[in-house]
């Protein structure tokens, strides 16, 4: 018996329409999102104060080498006996080359003085330079080489992190979208299969269908309910998840209090015609500019400082200081400078067996060798990762290419069938049956784009990694 054409009509469902919203819906595009990451996400804001905090570093570093002035007053007196009257006023200034420039006025008076030390004003100017230790190389200079240069490797630390939350972010933006697409779907079928049923039951009525078709148009659309079902709530989910990136200005989280769907669509994306560009750009950027290669890079010339301040240890400690005398009140001859108005001191002191010193060295070559193979392992490891971005990339795009063309061909069965069904003959279960495949060929096609976008994310983000190169 021939099936009514109205039915046939009704049993074209291949395409789903969107589900209508209120006023109150909200449409979240993917660029506004990751704005909203980039600037207000407390951990963004968190990786921007660290390069504020590596700029202190550095002006802490460079406090070693600021001039320090430094007065005293002193008096004692006792059973009316003035032991003495002390003023003095110095200024010590250190230079680059770990040579301290120093000057100083001192005024001492009293009845009980020490026999070395000068009654009355004297002015004295004079220069501390170490012969061996701390001459080439010293503490003062290698903190603040090292701020510098931890400085740079912020920068590289904090654009890796930065860019690692950005990719994070983005993959649950099109895991979000996946799942309104696939609620969407799974929306949209159980109205088909409503109208269906209903369709079903009028035929029945009119004795143009067999009573066992509404029961099987009953269990389709039920299975399609329960599918809905657990479709919202993996979009609820998604939703919740996509909620720990929106932040406010003032890094508080925002609240989602009106319908929030997604502005941009799996299909409609202009990355499956572009990504050859992306895998070009890729190819053609330098391994070692890649920021967490430079980060091993900067830690290396941190750890040769270190190195070189630890072979100062080896050294013996001789410093020789010369002070030029004048006392106030009389006359002064500035040359020669060992004639007449002058003292100086060579300091001597170097441990005998040197075993810390020696063990401290050794380990700062260690350091550095550990450093070498972590470099080593992080360039193989990062080679093997865009490798494999690339090829899950072009992989997955062949994959949808089949899959679109797999949707066709189930879309094409289905029409047949139904064709076949209103010849008599089909069966309604025959045409659940393609429906199914139809539905899971679709669902499938949404996961592949899915992976696409999530590994042409991890590409795009590890392309964006590359620094520029000079220092």
């Amino acid at each position: 018996m021939r099936r009514p054409n109205s039915f046939i009509l009704l049993l074209i469902f291949c395409c789903f329409g969107p589900i209508s919203y209120g006023q109150d819906t909200l449409r979240l595009a993917h660029s506004e999102f990751l704005a909203i990451v980039k600037n207000y996400h407390p951990l963004a804001f968190k990786y921007r104060l660290q390069n504020r905090m590596a700029e202190t570093d550095i002006q802490q570093a460079r406090g070693n080498f600021d001039p320090v002035l430094d007065a005293k007053i002193g008096d004692k007196t006792l059973d009316g006996l003035d032991y003495y009257k002390q003023r003095n006023i110095s200024l010590g200034i250190p230079t680059w080359y770990g040579i301290e420039v120093n000057g100083s006025y001192n005024h001492l008076d009293g009845e009980k003085l020490n026999n070395s030390d000068t009654k009355g004003g004297l002015y004295q100017m004079g220069v501390t330079v170490p012969l061996a230790k701390n001459l080439l190389y010293d503490k003062r200079r290698a903190l603040l080489e090292q701020a510098q240069i931890a400085r740079r490797m912020t920068e590289a630390e904090q654009l890796l992190l930065t860019n690692e939350l950005l990719m994070n972010a983005e993959n649950t933006y099109w895991e979000w979208v996946k799942h309104y697409e696939n609620y969407l779907l799974q929306h949209e079928t159980v109205n088909i299969n409503k109208q269906r049923l209903d369709l079903v039951i009028k035929t029945f009525q009119h004795g143009e269908q067999a009573a066992i078709d509404t029961t099987e148009a009953w269990s389709q659309l039920q299975s399609f309910e329960m599918q809905q079902q657990d479709a919202l709530l993996q979009f609820i989910s998604a939703t919740q998840q996509l909620s720990l990136y929106l932040w406010q200005e003032n890094q508080q989280p925002s609240s989602i209090t009106t319908g929030l769907i997604p502005a941009e669509r799996l299909d409609k994306n202009n990355l499956y015609s572009s990504y050859t560009e992306m895998l070009a750009e890729v190819d053609g950027q330098l391994l070692q500019d890649h920021a967490a290669l430079r980060y091993y890079d900067e830690k290396a010339r941190i750890l040769e400082s270190e190195r070189r301040l630890k072979l100062q240890s080896l050294l013996p400690k001789i410093d020789f200081t010369y002070n030029f005398l004048r006392k106030e009140g009389y006359g002064h001859h500035y040359f020669p400078l060992f004639d007449n108005n002058y003292q100086y001191g060579v300091k001597l002191e170097i441990p005998i067996f040197l075993r810390q010193a020696r063990a401290d060295y050794k380990n700062a070559k260690f350091k550095i060798q550990q450093n070498n193979l972590d470099l080593k392992f992080k360039s193989q490891e990062l080679t093997i990762k865009i490798a494999g971005y690339r090829n899950e990339v072009i992989n997955y795009w062949r994959q949808i290419d089949i899959a679109t063309k797999n949707i066709d061909n189930y879309t094409k069965l289905l029409q047949a069938e139904q064709t076949r069904y209103l010849n008599g003959e089909s069966s309604l279960f025959l045409i659940n049956s393609r429906e199914n495949k139809l539905i899971d060929a679709q669902e499938k096609i949404l996961e592949l784009r899915l992976k696409f976008l999530k590994s042409y994310s991890k590409l795009k983000w590890t392309n964006t990694n590359f620094m520029e190169t000079g220092d």
